[in-house]
C-alpha cells in the first residue's frame, strides 16, 4: 500500500501580489511541516479573481511558465522536497494568455503544464476577455508521488476531460477553483465525487474563500471555500474546508484504492467508445 500525504489551500485576496506570494509560501512550508508530499494552490493563486470584471490592467498578472512566480516556488519545492501544482496566469507570448497549472516536481523541475480548456463567459466570470482556450489536451505526468492530472475550475462541468485524464493514466487529479455561491452550490457537492467514482482516481479541489471587496468593492463576490479531497469511491477524505476562513487541508491518499476501485468497477473495460462517436461531432 502506498500512502501519499497531500495538501490543498484556500484563501482570499490580501490586496497585493507580494503578500499573496508570501502567504502561499508560508502555506507550502506549513504543509511540508505536516508531512505533505504534494500541494496545490487555488486558481490564479497570487492575484485576485479578476474574471468578475473586464479590465486590461489585469493582463499584467500574466507571466511565462518559467517566470518569477514559478521560479520562486520551484526553489521552495526543491528545498522542501514537495511536488507543487501552481495555477498561474500564463503569458505564452505578448497578447496570448492562458489559465494554466504548472506541475513542479519535488526536485524543483517543471514536469509539465495544463491549460484550461473550457473558458466561461457569463456574469462576473468574463474569462474569455483574459484567456484563450487550452491547446494541450489532457496530459498526465509522472511525479515523485505518482501520476498527476490537472483540470481547472469550470472544466469540472465537462465529464469528457475527467475521462480523458483517467484514460491517460491519472491516479490523482488536481482541480483548483474560484467558485462562488449560486447555481454552483449543488454542483460543487456532486461533481468531484462523481468524477472520482466514474474514473477511479483521487480528486483534489481547492477553492477560494471570502469576499474580495478590497479589490472590487460592492461588485465583489464571496467565494465559499469548502475545498475537498475525494477518494476513488466518491467519499470525502476528511472534512471539507471552511466556508469562511483560509485553511491548509492535509489529507492522506491511499493510492491502493485506485487499483481496488478499478478492479471492483470495470468502467474502463466496459466503456464503448465505438458508440460515442456522435459526442465528438461539432
Amino acid at each position: 500500500m502506498t500512502t501519499v500525504r497531500a495538501a490543498i489551500t484556500q484563501t482570499t485576496w490580501t490586496g497585493d501580489k507580494a503578500s499573496m506570494l508570501d502567504k502561499h509560501e508560508a502555506f507550502a512550508r506549513d504543509a511540508a511541516a505536516q508531512g505533505a508530499q504534494v500541494l496545490c494552490f487555488q486558481e490564479l493563486f497570487y492575484g485576485p479573481y479578476f474574471g468578475i470584471t473586464q479590465d486590461k490592467k489585469y493582463y499584467r498578472y500574466a507571466e511565462p511558465v518559467d517566470g518569477p512566480v514559478v521560479q520562486r516556488f520551484a526553489a521552495v519545492a526543491k528545498e522542501l522536497g514537495v511536488v507543487m501544482v501552481l495555477p498561474i496566469y500564463e503569458e505564452q507570448q505578448t497578447g496570448v494568455y492562458y489559465n494554466t497549472s504548472v506541475l513542479v516536481d519535488a526536485d524543483g523541475s517543471t514536469r509539465g503544464i495544463y491549460r484550461k480548456n473550457h473558458i466561461p463567459h457569463v456574469e462576473k466570470f468574463w474569462e474569455k476577455f483574459y484567456f484563450r482556450p487550452g491547446n494541450l489536451g489532457y496530459p498526465v505526468f509522472d511525479s515523485a508521488v505518482g501520476r498527476i492530472g490537472m483540470y481547472i475550475c469550470y472544466d469540472r462541468h465537462f465529464p469528457e476531460g475527467w475521462r480523458a485524464l483517467g484514460l491517460n493514466g491519472a491516479h490523482m487529479v488536481f482541480n483548483p477553483n474560484a467558485t462562488k455561491p449560486g447555481l454552483s452550490n449543488r454542483l460543487w457537492e456532486i461533481e468531484q465525487p462523481a468524477a472520482a467514482v466514474a474514473n477511479g482516481y483521487f480528486v483534489l479541489a481547492p477553492n477560494r474563500v471570502g469576499r474580495e471587496d478590497n479589490e472590487y468593492g460592492e461588485d465583489a463576490v464571496s467565494f465559499y471555500g469548502k475545498s475537498q479531497v475525494v477518494d476513488p469511491r466518491g467519499n470525502y477524505v476528511g472534512a471539507l474546508g471552511s466556508a469562511t476562513d483560509e485553511e491548509v487541508l492535509v489529507r492522506d491518499l491511499d493510492l491502493g484504492l485506485v487499483q481496488e476501485m478499478r478492479d471492483d468497477w470495470q468502467f474502463y473495460r466496459d466503456r464503448r467508445p465505438d458508440t460515442y462517436t456522435d459526442l465528438t461531432a461539432p
